[in-house]
């Protein structure tokens, strides 16, 4: 599909691996020039290596930890340009709330929630001064659906939709817009080890992680570029009307209803 994306300049973080990493495939598909942020060098040399074979567009990487303010200043001052951000970085465990002590909540907290909070903050001046710019949040269904076993990451990811909600309201006053999308389950290897968790923590069996596979739409979770190609066509100028909207795709899962 042409999106009209062509020449843009798009930052994603959490870009090494995962959905991030199939936002900055699919970018660089659609024409983009794409910086890409994780914390892992050798990861982002791998994905780096792996657009440029496949597509002629600029790539750059940082291999920053996004948790340290200073590292999301240093990615303002030298990625300025950025057109479409894509935020993404960030796996908070799984567990419920006896075994997520303060020091995993808020180690976990300060990369995905204030993360996503202080590159909004830095890169929505630098887009409002043009008047031009998108921000996409890959944050997650459980923010919609608590869940007690992954309280740490419901509580997050509810905090980063009204957060998205509310930038993105007034974003148009500045040109600017602002959106969220919820993954259900992915089949990534953040999705696996928190199977594995919540399989350890009902069976007493890790292995057994794959049990919940069943009872999911298309018995699968989604493929990593079905979340990326939403954030695409989100980022185009064809959905040049929405901001402040945060986009499901889990399957249908939010929808539907056990019966009493």
């Amino acid at each position: 599909m042409e999106l009209g994306l062509r020449g843009r300049k798009a930052l994603v973080t959490g870009a090494s691996k995962g959905i991030g990493r199939a936002c900055a495939e699919v970018l660089a598909e659609e024409g983009c020039d794409v910086v890409l942020v994780s914390r892992t060098a050798a990861d982002l040399e791998a994905a780096q290596a792996a657009i440029v074979a496949k597509h002629n567009v600029a790539v750059r990487f940082y291999p920053l930890d996004l948790s340290e303010s200073r590292n999301v200043d240093k990615l303002a001052a030298e990625c300025a340009e950025t057109d479409l951000l894509v935020n993404n970085a960030g796996a908070i465990p799984g567990g419920d709330i006896a075994q997520i002590d303060e020091a995993r909540w808020r180690t976990a907290w300060d990369l995905k929630v204030f993360g996503y909070i202080n590159m909004t903050r830095r890169f929505y001046t630098l887009m409002a001064a043009r008047k031009k710019g998108v921000i996409i949040n890959i944050i997650g269904a459980a923010g919609e659906n608590p869940d007690f076993d992954y309280v740490a990451g419901s509580s997050g990811n509810a905090s980063l939709m009204a957060f998205t909600r509310a930038m993105g309201g007034t974003a148009p006053r500045d040109g600017l817009r602002v959106i969220g999308i919820n993954p259900g389950p992915v089949m990534t290897e953040r999705l696996v080890t928190l199977m594995r968790t919540r399989a350890q923590s009902q069976f007493g069996d890790a292995e057994r992680w794959t049990e919940f596979m069943k009872p999911l739409a298309f018995g699968r979770a989604a493929k990593p570029e079905e979340i990326a190609w939403m954030a695409a066509f989100l980022a185009s100028d064809l959905s040049a009307y929405t901001t402040g909207s945060i986009i499901t795709i889990d399957g249908g899962g939010s929808s539907r209803r056990s019966a009493l």
